[in-house]
């Protein structure tokens, strides 16, 4: 924190933080195709979205708070989260039932002035660092979960959380692990720490995941630029027996168009045009460039970290490179 916080007054300072939010939040109101842009250029580090006050879940959670969440609520919970003072964690996902709402198991039941919730979330990221939860359980059982869903606020010391473990991604050592294995069990929170109304959960639910929400995960992802970018600075300077190629030698452009001689397979030709295309837009049409983007950027992602990290040699596997969390993150 003693390096991250002065970088983000340097980002506030610059009039750079928390752009996804509007002024009356505290940030730019820059829109989705400014966001697309700076996403991009965020995604090619891991720490810069934290840095820009723009990191999930925090980002999701606070554009819910936004939306719905009361005066009480929004003084408590989402400024302090806008000046990065505290972090949040959204716990929805079950281990049975993954994101399916309509398996979900945890439920919580009206208590008096309380709701008691009772339960397990898988994968809930942040956790074991958040200041409160939000999450997503059942209130109606006789109705579909389309109607019975509700989200509520959890501050991280309410009795009744247990983390069962923090899972790790990949090769993540177990002290970095940060996704949360959760028991909610007879935990009680008072009946205004509801988010929304009751049986809200899933439209709530749709407005984080919804809209520019959705191309917010694909742009980071064009990280994968930063891969080619590696590969190509690899195979330029990189003297093996034969020497290097004289037509890469002497033009950087051409020695990448050798290493990926396909236009179509390229991420700024397969990824970036839909995930530019679609964030000034936050209808239904917008939905199969949104699909196009998250069914393509997996594949292209991969194959991209998989030719650099065989360019790089044994350097390329080493902890040395990001190629091996680069490959974890690939189908993320």
């Amino acid at each position: 924190m003693g390096i991250v916080k002065p970088l983000q007054q340097q980002v506030k300072d610059a009039g750079l933080w928390a752009c996804h939010l509007g002024p009356e939040l505290g940030g730019q109101g820059y829109g989705q195709v400014k966001l697309a842009l700076l996403n991009e250029l965020l995604g090619r580090t891991r720490w810069a979205p934290s840095v820009f006050g723009a990191q999930a879940p925090d980002s999701g959670n606070a554009e819910i708070l936004a939306h719905y969440g009361t005066d009480e609520q929004k003084a408590r919970f989402l400024q302090p989260l806008l000046d990065g003072e505290i972090s949040s964690c959204y716990s929805m996902t079950e281990p049975h039932a993954g994101a399916d709402p309509t398996l979900f198991e945890t439920t919580a039941v009206r208590d008096g002035d309380e709701w008691v919730i009772n339960g397990y979330k898988w994968f809930s990221s942040n956790a074991r660092f958040a200041s409160f939860y939000i999450t997503m359980v059942v209130t109606n059982t006789e109705v579909s979960a389309y109607q019975g869903m509700s989200m509520f606020i959890i501050p991280a010391d309410t009795p009744g959380i247990k983390i069962i473990r923090n899972v790790g991604v990949g090769t993540e050592p177990e002290s970095e692990a940060s996704h949360g294995y959760l028991h909610y069990e007879n935990l009680r929170v008072p009946a205004d720490h509801l988010l929304g109304g009751e049986g809200q959960g899933f439209v709530i639910a749709q407005t984080r995941l919804g809209g520019g929400i959705s191309i917010t995960p694909c742009a980071p992802s064009l990280k994968v630029k930063r891969a080619f970018d590696m590969m190509c600075e690899r195979a330029l300077s990189r003297e093996t027996r034969h020497g290097r190629s004289p037509r890469a030698a002497d033009d950087p452009g051409e020695g990448c168009r050798q290493l990926d001689p396909d236009p179509s397979s390229s991420v700024c030709s397969c990824c970036r045009p839909p995930a530019h295309r679609q964030a000034p837009r936050t209808t239904s049409r917008s939905r199969h460039d949104i699909a196009a983007v998250k069914a393509a950027m997996p594949t292209v992602y991969f194959d991209v970290v998989q030719r650099a990290m065989q360019l790089h040699g044994a350097l390329g596997i080493s902890n040395e490179m990001p190629f091996s969390s680069m490959m974890v993150g690939a189908p993320r």
